[in-house]
């Protein structure tokens, strides 16, 4: 038998995993450039694409007796498809279920990004999993195939790689990679790596052959039974288009029966420096232990105690948000997990010390952008909040530095994978188009928040000078805010805006209890008397009949004051509880078929904002009524990516940002007396 233990595709109302029509699911999730889906309800009803839309093929098949059928993939076309009768996700999982013909296969794409130890979590392997039986009595030869093509290392198909197999102790692989391996040389959204080398590998055996092949050659030699061979090294480099040069396995299984046997293979990206923070070229967390060699065979060595660790993982996360929210905050949940985390990168930097960076994916390509840390943060802080640090800890650094000069929290930190200082608005130049009150804000509220997990002010300590800077602009210009931006940006700028308003006082209260924390007395009772009196203010002034207003000076209008949902979770007690009753009940009043719009102007929505609006009653029947109408919009709507967070309420179609890490934010409910 090849391989390790089978795994089993959960089932039932207890199940950690979620079923039936999704926009898109992962495949393989770790960073942004490594990062494929499906957009199909089958998956061998088109290519595997990178999130922004780009195939990034892959390719399986079965032989069974002497015929061949494609599990994944558009190719050959000609090919039978093994019916494919299931699909299960789980926060690390996808699951596929084919059976046809007598045989049943079980594809699974495990990527172990589940908490623990950061090494391990940024490690970028991805198991494709096997299981194969005979329903049908019978024991016939199997034969299984894999390749990836080299659309994976490049941005486009037009530049040349060089592909080979690839010596690793006690497993068989290859690799390929750009011919000009221009390290961290590019910048941008829409944007692929074209660096470093994507690897195909599986445990070595006799079974067990790899080729680096052009992919349509490769696919029609297993389908004639023949095994295939790697290209020469004379006819490299080539261009990826010219063939679809591409890393492939075959697996012969032998005769199989009713018992099951299984194989694994293993889809790794090693791209050896991953992000310029100011000058620093940083490296992955896993690349300072090991390299690319070691990363793979941990990889096999410590499979079967990963899927363990992560199946525990997956059913701890279902069930915690089942706990607040029903199945609806368990499918948000599911669907968000891996998404998060896929759009950001984990580094070390020169003194050890983890940096995560987010990227504004299909939005304008930032990096470290805070409005985007903001929304994302409640994942990290439910789960592992030595991330949420990580992801604090460059914009900090940054904010310290002689470069930045406003009295207010920057905006971003350049264009990922460029660390190397705010590009959005007006930079390092102007107050042009920033975001002061919105940045400042969420800083000081995701210290706080941070230093209620860790059960330390530590990281607020190490920059106090900054927070202190930022709760003082706060102080000035929070209560009722100038003509400028906040995180929904694609709004438009917009004075007096309430519940910006209301993200400045909640900060203050954090601020004060970071005070405290530290024995500032006098600097505790002064910002803690300003955020009273201030939430006082914002009674008086937002109040408009049953509800509150988008904006102090224009009645009849509403909004989501989802920046409110601090109040209970940091234990500040500013706003009264009937608020937020009489709130609720305005929202359940203006919902549409897909969802909560965002306030009174459009019909557009965030995914993420409706679920901090959610939580702020603390019932759980309240996360369920605004979650519900979002499931909804995930089961029917025709804009097939990954899960989107801007969308139209009505008509249920995308309306921009896709693949994003804010999604994150549907954990909020969690966070309730969480500390």
């Amino acid at each position: 038998m090849i391989g390790l233990a089978a795994f089993a595709i959960a089932v039932g109302t207890e199940s950690p995993s979620i079923g039936g029509r999704l926009p898109a699911v992962p495949l393989v999730a770790h960073d942004p450039y490594f990062s494929i889906w499906s957009e199909t309800d089958e998956l061998a009803a088109d290519w595997p694409r990178h999130w922004t839309g780009a195939i990034h093929a892959l390719q399986s098949m079965v032989r069974v007796d002497g015929r061949t059928y494609r599990l994944m993939g558009a190719a050959p076309s000609a090919m039978p498809t093994l019916k494919q009768i299931d699909r299960q996700v789980t926060a690390t999982a996808t699951k596929f279920l084919f059976r046809g013909s007598g045989i049943e296969v079980k594809l699974e794409f495990l990527s172990p990004v589940h908490p623990g130890d950061l090494a391990r979590l940024t490690r970028p392997v991805t198991y494709v999993r096997y299981a194969v039986r005979m329903m049908d009595g019978t024991k016939r030869p199997v034969k299984l195939y894999l390749d990836a093509t080299s659309e994976l290392a490049v941005d486009r198909p037009n530049q040349q790689v060089v592909g080979e197999k690839y010596a690793v102790d006690g497993m068989v692989a290859t690799r390929v990679g750009t011919k000009d391996q221009k390290i961290l040389a590019r910048k941008g959204d829409d944007l692929r790596i074209d660096w470093g080398h994507l690897y195909l590998a599986a445990k070595q055996s006799p079974r067990v052959s790899a080729a680096v092949v052009p992919g349509d050659q490769a696919r029609a030699e297993f389908d004639r039974g023949q095994t295939p061979r790697s290209m020469a090294a004379s006819e490299f480099p080539r261009d990826v288009q010219d063939g679809w040069p591409s890393l492939s396995l075959v697996a012969d299984l032998g005769t199989v029966g009713q018992s099951t046997k299984n194989w694994t293979a293993y889809i790794a990206y090693d791209d050896v420096e991953s992000i310029n923070f100011l000058g620093d070229h940083q490296k992955a967390v896993w690349r300072h232990k090991e390299d690319i060699n070691s990363a793979l065979r941990k990889a096999m060595v410590e499979e079967t105690k990963l899927a363990k660790e992560a199946q525990k993982f997956d059913a701890k996360l279902a069930q915690e948000c089942a706990d607040r929210g029903g199945e609806e905050l368990k499918t948000l949940g599911v669907m968000a997990y891996r998404q998060c985390l896929a759009a950001s990168k984990v580094t070390l930097d020169k003194q050890g010390r983890p940096m995560l960076y987010p990227k504004e994916n299909f939005s304008n390509g930032c990096i470290g952008t805070v409005d985007v840390i903001y929304p994302m943060a409640p994942q990290l802080l439910a789960f592992q909040p030595e991330l949420c640090r990580a992801m604090l800890l460059p914009v900090l650094e940054y904010a310290a530095t002689d470069r930045w000069k406003f009295p207010f929290a920057p905006h971003d930190l350049g264009t990922y994978p460029l660390a190397t200082g705010q590009v959005y608005g007006g930079g390092e130049r102007t107050e042009e188009n920033q975001m002061p009150v919105e940045e400042s804000a969420n800083m000081i509220l995701l210290c706080a928040a941070l230093a209620k997990a860790e059960k330390s002010p530590s990281l607020a300590k190490e920059f106090w000078p900054q927070l202190s800077k930022w709760a003082a602009y706060l102080e000035e210009k929070g209560l009722d805010p100038e003509n400028q931006l906040c995180t929904d940006d694609f709004a438009g700028h917009l004075a007096h805006n309430i519940n910006l308003s209301a993200k400045a006082i909640v900060a203050l209260g954090a601020y004060a209890q970071l005070a405290d924390a530290q024995g500032h007395a006098d600097e505790a009772a002064k910002y803690a008397r300003v955020a009273k009196e201030y939430a006082a203010k914002w009674m008086e002034m937002a109040v408009d009949g049953a509800g509150t207003k988008l904006t102090f000076d224009k009645s009849g209008t509403w909004s989501q004051k989802y920046n409110i949902a601090w109040d209970d979770i940091l234990g500040l007690g500013l706003f009264p509880a009937s608020l937020k009753t009489s709130e609720m009940a305005l929202y359940k009043s203006k919902l549409n078929k897909y969802g909560l719009p965002l306030d009174s102007r459009k019909d557009y929505t965030k995914l993420d904002w409706v679920v901090w609006t959610s939580s702020l009653t603390g019932k759980k029947e309240d996360v369920v009524d605004l979650c519900k109408p979002m499931v909804k919009f995930l089961r029917e709507t025709p804009s097939r990516v990954p899960m989107t967070d801007w969308y139209d309420t009505k008509s249920g179609r995308m309306v921009g940002f896709q693949a994003r890490s804010v999604v994150g934010g549907v954990f909020m409910p969690l966070l309730r007396g969480r500390w």
